[in-house]
């Protein structure tokens, strides 16, 4: 955070869900860290009246021409950030107003810049989120009453005014920063009424690589049919997701050994997971690629999230991330080394835990 007079300003950071992915949705259990290389910030400026202050890039209204206009869409979308910080003001004030939280007078104006890769499941909209929440618990001086637990379920209440389909793992990831283990089984959510959230040594994590395509898919789509299946009973489709959960849990474990061998196959067997529920058409064609390629010179790879970006692990070393570099390129694919962003919280934040 950074405040030069009344101004603040926060960054919140991408994610790589790295092992358990997607069972944070099914009462799962998940392992995911911030991602350095990518972030978002959000500036908050005290104003004589509330601004949401569109972005001159990603909330583009003025084109030299149609074609100019459709392809814009096209690579894009119809939405940029205005539409995320409103959803948040929104939810932070409801959850305030409901809560007996009382916020001082005075407006603001909010501005976000970004330079997380659309559509790559690195958690691009709930980055804005987040920083923006961070500006309002420090400008209206409320982060001691809003506990830590609390605030990835506001981030993700913003996005689904917005009708974003996620889960609570990327919120999780932002919100307290580095490494993180989380539990989302039921009997956690019914008792805390959050997950237990579990920070790890960052220093725990091998070096790992991000490949993610230019002109990637709509990671907004791939939970979709799958969820209904379960809601439905769908017996192949539970079983599954008790096992992807169970790799978040064993991940734990094989991350405090540094056992590299079973995170290999661990993080293996949850793409493989994924993809027979998913099935390839919901995955998509240049998402298998990614990791096929990255799998064809022995990288271990899953992706990030819902697709657009893989998590890549090289467990024999320099020389074969080498080749994962030289195979990836090849194939039209950005690589680059994962940095792991250290943790986030402050000493005013951990005061709010309920542990």
């Amino acid at each position: 955070m950074s405040t030069d007079e009344t101004i603040i300003e926060h960054k919140a950071f991408a994610r790589i869900g790295l092992l358990g992915n997607p069972s944070d949705v099914y009462y799962g259990h998940t392992i995911s860290f911030s991602l350095a290389n990518f972030w978002a910030s959000v500036r908050l400026q005290p104003s004589p009246d509330l601004v949401i202050k569109p972005h001159p890039v990603h909330d583009l209204v003025s084109f030299s021409s149609i074609g100019h206009l459709i392809k814009r869409l096209e690579s894009e979308g119809y939405y940029g950030g205005v539409r995320l910080l409103m959803a948040i003001c929104k939810v932070f004030y409801k959850y305030c107003s409901n809560n007996n939280i009382e916020l001082k007078k005075g407006n603001f104006t909010l501005s976000y810049d970004t330079n997380i890769p659309r559509q790559t499941g690195l958690s691009g909209s709930s980055a804005i989120v987040c920083a923006a929440l961070n500006c309002l618990l420090d400008f209206y001086k409320v982060r001691h009453l809003i506990k830590v637990e609390i605030r990835p379920d506001l981030i993700l209440a913003a996005e689904k005014e917005l009708g974003i389909v996620a889960g609570l793992q990327d919120r999780v990831a932002q919100v307290y920063g580095g490494l993180v283990d989380m539990d989302f089984s039921k009997e956690c959510l019914d008792k805390l009424g959050h997950g237990k959230y579990t920070p790890m040594d960052i220093s725990l994590l091998p070096p790992l690589y991000l490949v993610y395509a230019e002109n990637p898919s709509d990671s907004g789509k791939v939970h979709s049919t799958v969820r209904k299946r379960w809601l439905d009973g769908d017996e192949f489709i539970i079983s599954s997701m008790k096992e992807v959960a169970k790799i978040g849990v064993d991940g734990r474990e094989v991350l405090l050994a540094q056992n590299h061998a079973e995170l290999t196959k661990l993080m293996n067997r949850n793409f493989d997971l994924r993809r027979q529920m998913f099935g390839d058409e919901v995955l998509g064609s240049l998402n298998i690629k990614m990791i096929e390629t990255a799998r064809s010179v022995g990288a271990a790879a899953k992706f990030t999230g819902s697709g657009g970006a893989v998590v890549a692990f090289c467990p024999d070393g320099p020389e074969q991330v080498k080749l994962l570099e030289k195979v990836c390129r090849e194939a039209g694919f950005i690589v680059q080394q994962a940095l792991v962003v250290p943790p986030l919280l402050t000493d005013e934040d951990f005061k709010t835990l309920s542990t």
